[in-house]
């Protein structure tokens, strides 16, 4: 289980945390509903690249420390980033958004969320920018940038579409409308609903089942599901075959025929 977090600073923390081979990444400022400041999204650039970077890390989860997920940007904190036209996380490291930016790394390895109580704007598209979400059956998830003058920039205009549709994007994202885990569930926005507090419990679980996978052929899967979605069938069909011929002559390949035959659970080591 994750220990317990660090008392963080006013400004909040972003705390990590090694279970075998997973990555928790821990959102840490729960006195203020875990608003994120700039040193929490260069922090969470950090995790991020770390997960991408550290061989035995095969998978993340992104976690809130408190009662919430979050309640959105700190936008006094934030603000002027946003009028200058600045990204709070550095270039050069894994963008947690995942939608490509030039200058900025992309995730290649899976990433789970658990979310909880209040889930709003940014909050909202670090899960969607993640690859699986579970979600506490009390969440509240708004969308609220319209409210504020701004618009959502950390992807939901591109994925709440893509998941959902685009009139159920667009009751959303205009209206600023605030709805449960029942409705992100109905909209794909979340994979699973489960009692409030056995979230983490289960986004572990999750992430160690991946884990427990091939490490190698964990990412070529997933690195061709979003060539398909972002770049069409054609592309991802185009990589089948070179990418199996590579799957297929690696070490873990070999262990998983080896395994098949003596009819025993595989030890994958990523190479």
């Amino acid at each position: 289980m994750p220990a317990i977090p660090t008392v963080p600073p006013p400004e909040g923390c972003i705390d990590t945390q090694v279970l075998g081979h997973v990555l928790l990444i821990g959102i840490n400022r729960p006195a203020k509903r875990n608003g994120w400041t700039p040193k929490m999204f260069r922090e969470l650039g950090e995790a991020y690249t770390r997960l991408d970077d550290e061989p035995g890390l095969r998978v993340g989860v992104l976690h809130a420390f408190g009662d919430h997920f979050t309640a959105g940007l700190d936008l006094p904190a934030v603000a002027e980033y946003m009028k200058r036209g600045e990204k709070a996380i550095p270039e050069g490291l894994v963008e947690p958004h995942d939608f490509g930016l030039p200058g900025y790394r992309r995730r290649t390895k899976p990433m789970v969320v658990a979310v909880k109580g209040i889930c709003f704007t940014v909050g909202i598209e670090l899960m969607l920018g993640a690859d699986i979400v579970v979600a506490a059956d009390n969440c509240r998830f708004s969308q609220m940038e319209v409210q504020r003058g701004i618009m959502a920039t950390g992807g939901a205009t591109l994925r709440m579409a893509e998941r959902a549709g685009l009139g159920n994007a667009m009751l959303h994202l205009l209206t600023a409308d605030e709805f449960g885990s029942a409705e992100a569930y109905r909209l794909n926005f979340v994979q699973k609903v489960v009692p409030a507090g056995q979230e983490l419990d289960e986004a572990l679980a999750i992430a160690q089942r991946i884990a427990a996978q091939a490490p190698l052929a964990v990412v070529a899967t997933r690195l061709n599901v979003l060539k398909a979605i972002e770049q069409g069938p054609a592309a991802a069909v185009d990589e089948f075959i070179p990418v199996q011929q590579k799957l297929a002559n690696s070490e873990d390949a070999a262990e998983g025929v080896r395994s098949f035959v003596e009819r025993r659970p595989a030890r994958f080591t990523g190479r």
